[in-house]
């Protein structure tokens, strides 16, 4: 059976909020701010700008007011904020974002990790979160985090997945993304839980949050697409990833928004950001972070950079 790919996908870039938050060092407001302005000139409809966790808890979030007040806001670019709880929402509201986004982990040990909380509070502190932001009138997405995989439990169960799904949508929440936190899941699992979810919740919207731990995170998105995700979510350079993993995971985490825009644009799937720019928006951002791009589009570049390539240096001796 063939996949079924749309037409066009939203393409949403996190490098701001997720990239930073777990960066290895300090990154001061004006390149925060530089950062989320260059990814504004890309044609990124949505741009996820910092989070409002508490200063103690992510201290490298802690100017997020300065920095969504610093920004050079783009006409119909969405830009996202993220409120892991009431506390978060009522900073969030009070600033130019156009959306606020919610936070639950699906793993009931990562949850207690990562918010304190259990399954039970953290449902209930994400529809309290959702009241508020409700009441303000700005739009709301709310991500449910390690919903495939946590290094902590394993797979988690789908059941568990689809219950707080359901339990969100009967409390009024559309929109929703699914996280692959680590980057350990597979495209069968990927497949299904989209496939369950949409089936069971035909009136939602879905989006895919990428890692890529394992280097499966392009199948991964093809998998996601194909059950009706309806966008996806990379970070520019594949920057960024989980700050309560065990010490023993490699540094790998997003991935890369480059790298996704590149294969569903050479796919015929309309990401409205063209490849060329998002190639050279990765490495200008990868300058002014001090890092290296870890993407193959920043490195290698397009078909037809290849191509060109070919053209100027052709192999004189095949092998």
């Amino acid at each position: 059976m063939p996949l079924r790919f749309p037409s066009s996908i939203t393409i949403v870039d996190v490098a701001a909020r997720d990239g930073i938050q777990s960066f290895p060092r300090a990154v001061d407001t004006a390149t925060k701010v530089a950062l989320v302005d260059r990814l504004s000139e890309t044609g990124l409809p949505v741009i996820e700008v910092t989070g409002f966790a508490h200063p103690r808890v992510i201290p490298n979030l802690a100017d997020a007011e300065e920095v969504c007040a610093r920004i050079t806001r783009k006409p119909g670019v969405v830009y996202r904020g993220l409120v892991p709880n009431a506390r978060g929402a009522e900073r969030g509201i009070k600033t130019e974002l156009d959306e606020l986004l919610g936070l639950i982990t699906v793993s009931a040990a990562y949850n207690k990790k990562n918010q304190n909380m259990t399954l039970e509070q953290g449902v209930e502190e994400a529809i309290k979160t959702f009241r508020v932001v409700e009441m303000s009138g700005k739009r709301w997405v709310m991500a449910l985090g390690m919903s495939l995989w946590c290094p902590y439990e394993g797979k988690i169960p789908q059941e568990r997945v689809l219950s707080i799904l359901g339990q969100f949508r009967n409390a009024g929440m559309r929109r929703f993304y699914l996280a692959g936190s680590l980057g350990m899941e597979d495209p069968r699992h990927v497949s299904e839980l989209f496939g369950r979810a949409l089936d069971a919740y035909p009136d939602i919207e879905i989006g895919f949050h990428v890692h890529n731990l394992a280097g499966s995170g392009l199948a991964n998105v093809l998998a996601a697409i194909d059950a009706g995700a309806a966008f996806v979510e990379g970070a520019i350079c594949g920057v960024g990833g989980g700050i309560a993993m065990p010490h023993t995971i490699a540094s790998v985490g997003n991935l890369a928004t480059e790298d996704i825009v590149h294969m569903l644009n050479e796919m015929g799937i309309e990401t409205g950001v063209d490849t060329a720019e998002i190639a050279a928006a990765a490495r200008d951002c990868a300058k002014l972070l001090g890092i290296e791009a870890g993407s193959h589009t920043a490195h290698v570049g397009t078909r037809a950079d290849v191509m060109e390539g070919a053209k100027k240096a052709p192999r004189e001796h095949p092998v």
